[in-house]
């Protein structure tokens, strides 16, 4: 059955057949004030937990509004396995990347701190915001782990066992990443978590690149004859890894 057409919500509650779902001073604005829905209109939710829910809306006291979940329209997902770390952007750029990453399937935002990251402080809930958008606009279920700030070491050192760092690398030999990334599934019997670390604009010192080439699970790829910014690289290499070792295949 084709779902029923209506904006579309990221809420905090559970959801359930019949349950109340209350929401934010944002969230009745819009619903209320700019789509001008009346009592009884659709709303598609999701919290990142439950699936996606056809609800309706309800009035909720004299001037505000609430949701009630009716059905269910698409069970949750398995969550993703690809991470990806980045050196913090400036606001409009890293508003950018994030939103992508989301769309392209991150299922966790690392920043890393590395010697020549220009932005030292980050927005956390700006990011979070930025995530949230991305998947109410894409139809996206499940919302990535936003991480604080770490250093790349200590980022590093956090990706779960068996992850398979995918290092792209500005000086690294131009191939076709594609095969490359196939190569490096020879003899593996699953796919394993995946992490895609992209430096930050004047890219990694000396020190971290051999810090990353050293790692056990490591692949080295190019991006292409041309160097990308950091925004720019996120789309790139998420969709090579996607085709190859995520859920595009």
């Amino acid at each position: 059955m084709e779902a029923p057409a209506g904006p579309r919500l990221f809420v905090a509650a559970d959801l359930a057949e019949g349950a109340a779902v209350g929401l934010d001073r944002d969230q009745m604005n819009y619903l209320a004030n700019v789509m001008r829905l009346k009592p009884g209109a659709a709303v598609l939710a999701f919290n990142g937990r439950d699936g996606e829910w056809l609800c309706s809306l309800e009035a909720a006291g004299r001037k505000d509004v609430a949701l009630r979940a009716t059905r269910q329209l698409r069970p949750q997902p398995a969550p993703g396995t690809v991470a990806y770390l980045f050196a913090p952007l400036k606001s409009a750029r890293l508003d950018y990347m994030a939103q992508k990453a989301v769309e392209m399937g991150a299922a966790i935002l690392q920043p890393v701190l590395t010697r020549r990251t220009q932005v030292s402080r980050l927005n956390l809930d700006r990011l979070r915001a930025n995530a949230i958008e991305a998947a109410e606009q894409c139809g996206i279920l499940g919302l990535p782990e936003v991480r604080p700030e770490a250093r790349l070491d200590r980022a590093l050192a956090a990706l779960a066992a068996g992850t398979l760092l995918v290092f792209c690398d500005e000086d690294a030999p131009t191939g076709n990443p594609v095969d490359i990334l196939r190569a490096a599934m020879a003899g593996r019997a699953t796919a394993p978590p995946v992490a895609v670390v992209v430096g930050p604009e004047g890219g990694f010192d000396p020190e971290e690149r051999r810090m990353l080439a050293a790692r056990a699970d490591v692949v080295r790829l190019s991006l292409g004859p041309r160097i990308l910014r950091a925004d720019t690289a996120a789309v790139a290499a998420l969709a090579i890894v996607q085709s190859t070792l995520g859920d595009w295949g």
